[in-house]
């Protein structure tokens, strides 16, 4: 599957807007790329009020 650049864009953009930092996007997509598990998003916990 490949994706165009607007398709890239619009991810980028989703998960900026999901509070997620510059370096966990580039870091998911390097995984998702690369496949490397250093780039595997990390769980992490947050307590909600």
């Amino acid at each position: 599957m490949t994706q165009d650049m607007k398709e890239v864009a619009r991810f980028i953009l989703g998960l900026r807007s999901a509070g997620w930092t510059e370096k966990q996007i580039n870091d998911f997509m390097l995984y998702i790329e690369s496949g490397e598990e250093q780039y595997m998003p990390k769980h992490e916990i947050t307590e909600e009020n």
